[in-house]
């Protein structure tokens, strides 16, 4: 799981070796500690909504100056899976570098092992989500590093 942040392949082992029942468990936690969006963001200005989620999902990826990332989700309570995948990405991705987060493999779901527990849609919308979040990042990335993104973005 060397292709990911540290604190993101941490989950992903941790996902990827529990048993089902407790999966679905680790998932809601992970819906209750998604971090609450600043109070300037709460309109949503300057965020992406994710149209492929069943329920309205935003966000926001900022390349800070040091190159590390700093990202902000926003999905409503009632869509307890999707929430959870935001409170992941939020809690695994923190204090990563874009690089980092531009490696990510795009099949994380699978690796997870949250295929057998959650719906396809829910996986389509959890992908969408990565997806938009790295363009987000390879968009905001410096000009000399983009030769470098170029080789570890999917074909």
């Amino acid at each position: 799981m060397s292709d990911m942040p540290p604190k993101l392949a941490e989950i992903v082992a941790e996902f990827a070796s529990a048993p089902r029942d407790v999966v679905l468990e680790m998932l809601l936690e992970f819906s209750d500690a998604m971090p609450p969006l600043p109070a300037e963001l709460k309109t949503h200005e300057g965020m992406e909504q994710v149209p492929e989620c069943q329920t309205q999902f935003f966000l926001r990826a900022e390349v800070q100056a040091d190159d590390t990332v700093q990202t902000w989700f926003d999905c409503p309570p009632e869509a307890p899976t999707t929430r959870a995948f935001a409170g992941i990405l939020a809690e695994g991705l923190d204090g990563a570098r874009a690089a980092e987060i531009l490696a990510v493999p795009d099949d994380l779901y699978s690796r997870m092992g949250l295929a057998a527990a959650i719906t396809p849609l829910r996986i389509r919308g959890g992908t969408a989500i990565l997806g938009r979040l790295k363009r987000q990042i390879r968009d905001q990335h410096s000009p000399g590093q983009q030769g470098r993104d170029q080789e570890d973005a999917p074909a």
